[in-house]
Order: structure tokens, then sequence, then C-alpha cells
């Protein structure tokens, strides 16, 4: 798994994610469209065999991603996986930490 992580440990990856998600209502987003993502990639796969998950989960994963961006336009900054696609992933870590109030 660190070789996917660049040899760098999954704190300093939420570190890194932390500071460019510093206005609270940027955090405020990310809180309800992170698991909002999360939650819509098994309905989107569901959706192969079963049509309304894919309404369902396609739906979750627009609302999730218009909240991600609307956080970034109040935060005046771009989401980190422009510059690197790892931090697709970091943002579900960051999730986690956040709820165990350690981001």
């Amino acid at each position: 798994m660190l070789g996917m992580l660049g040899g760098r440990s999954w704190d300093s990856w939420i570190a890194e994610y932390s500071e460019s998600h510093q206005h609270p209502l940027n955090r405020l987003t990310h809180t309800f469209g992170i698991p909002l993502i999360m939650l819509s990639l098994p309905l989107l796969v569901a959706g192969i065999l079963w049509h309304a998950a894919l309404w369902a989960g396609a739906a979750l994963f627009l609302l999730g991603w218009t909240l991600q961006f609307i956080g970034h336009a109040i935060e005046g900054k771009p989401p980190e996986f422009l510059k690197d696609w790892r931090f697709l992933l970091v943002g579900s870590r960051w999730w986690l930490a956040k709820m165990r109030g350690k981001a």
C-alpha cells in the first residue's frame, strides 16, 4: 500500500489534504459530500442489475460532487485531486479521521 501512497503515511496525506480544507463551510460540504459519494459507488454497481439503484447512485454521486465543488469555491482553492489523483482516496480517510475528531 505504501507504494501506491508514494512512500508517505496516511497521516501525511491527510495533513496535506486538511491544509486545503480550512474554511468551515468547505469542511461542512465535504462532511456531507464525501459520504454521499462513497454511498453512491455500490449503488452505481448495483445499478447494473437494478435500474432504480442506478438512478439513486447517480443522484447521490452528483450531489456529493456538487457539494465538494461548492466547498472548494468557498475555500478559493482547487480540489487536491487535480494535482494528484491519490487525493481521491485520501478524502474518505480524511472524513473518517474527522468523524473520530482527528482531522
